[in-house]
């Protein structure tokens, strides 16, 4: 029996691998995408983005998608509150809709690139097991089901835990000290609107202790709110999530100190509560050049998130490699090295922000620096 090829394979249907699939449609360039997924609306897309002009957005015009994104983002999600832990603010900006990072749902941003795109380019329901060499820059990849295909250029594309990125490199991402367990408050104006009032429309901090509450809102009306603290790797596996009172307990034995404003964050969230832990690949990660092969986003460049730059860079990465790529017609190794020359020098730089950011936001000072990095920002 032979076997499917694929002249371009991009694995997972997030934010880097869909703009690549677009960028290239608009060129007329075909391209496969296999995202583990059962369909589309298999899970929830999460939080709230900030879409950057020079990176996020920038991406969106090379898949002359700008316009239809423009028309989705939230009203108002520009909004920044600062908190300290006795709920006292220390920095509250508007937003007056003049800011460069328009905040879109994360969801609607997917949708977005997903319905730009010719029907059948995703293959739903195909998870990636492992991928193989076969030489002169041809791979085949082997999935759940256990068929395979092959493809001359095969894009990593699916995330923290890349299936591709052993091809690459022997790098894997490492934990950053800090903890998250994520908390909704649901239809907040109606159920919770002490909560609605207090973390208003954008974007939301209480810190102090090396801990906090990041929390925004969500165009549903939902509140959704990470309470992080710097914790031992084991930390979150030492609480059991499946009985959520108790989980809900040993959480707030970490804000007993904190205005019950805040800690009641916690006590009054609705359904369970989810643990995460931040991992982040090294500053300054990069590969050897390895024919047939590259990487987008998290898989190449997984950071922490308090520079706000992951899900930019993802959709950056996607579009720049699909113009690479258009303007190296037959010549995919001069696509793939001008791409990662790029690649590697921008998310370096980021990567160093982003460590350097979550050091700001979790120190004995908090949350003076933080406070301190934004109103610098706004007398630039």
């Amino acid at each position: 029996m032979s076997t499917t090829h694929h002249p371009v394979a991009v694995i997972g249907a997030g934010l880097s691998g869909l703009p690549l699939a677009r960028v290239l449609h608009v060129n007329g360039i075909e391209s496969a995408v296999f995202e583990l997924d059962a369909d589309r609306h298999a899970r929830a897309q999460g939080r709230m983005l900030d879409i950057h002009e020079d990176s996020g957005q920038a991406a969106l015009h090379a898949a002359e998608l700008h316009e239809r994104f423009r028309a989705r983002v939230h009203p108002g999600g520009e909004a920044l509150r600062v908190l300290d832990k006795h709920a006292h603010v220390l920095l509250e900006e508007t937003d007056d809709g003049e800011g460069g990072r328009p905040e879109i749902d994360r969801g609607d941003l997917r949708d977005l690139l997903l319905d730009s795109l010719p029907e059948g380019t995703v293959r739903w329901d195909s998870k990636v097991t492992g991928a193989r060499p076969l030489g002169s820059g041809r791979h085949e990849v082997t999935l759940a089901d256990g068929t395979t295909f092959t493809t001359d250029l095969l894009v990593g594309a699916d995330g923290a835990w890349s299936r591709i990125r052993p091809l690459l490199s022997d790098a894997v991402p490492a934990y950053t000290g800090i903890s998250f367990v994520e908390l909704n408050l649901l239809d907040a104006d109606t159920r919770h609107p002490q909560y609605a009032e207090l973390i208003g429309g954008g974007m939301f901090f209480a810190l102090g202790d090396d801990r906090g509450f990041l929390a925004h809102r969500g165009t549903d009306g939902n509140l959704h709110v990470y309470a992080a603290l710097r914790a031992a790797e084991d930390w979150l596996s030492t609480i059991d999530f499946t009985d959520t009172d108790a989980a809900k307990a040993a959480l707030s034995d970490h804000f007993t100190d904190w205005a019950p404003g805040l800690r009641n964050l916690i006590a009054d969230a609705d359904g369970e509560l989810i643990p995460r832990l931040i991992h982040a690949l090294p500053v300054g990660h990069r590969w050897e050049r390895v024919p047939g092969v590259t990487l987008l986003g998290d898989a190449a460049h997984l950071m922490s998130p308090f520079a706000g730059e992951g899900a930019n860079l993802a959709l950056i990465d996607g579009a720049d490699l699909g113009q690479a790529l258009a303007a190296h017609p037959g010549n995919t190794e001069a696509a793939l090295s001008a791409y990662e020359a790029t690649l590697f020098e921008r998310s370096e730089k980021s990567a160093r922000e982003s460590a350097q950011s979550l050091e700001t936001v979790f120190n004995d000072r908090a949350p003076q620096p933080l406070v301190d990095m934004f109103t610098s920002f706004a007398a630039r």
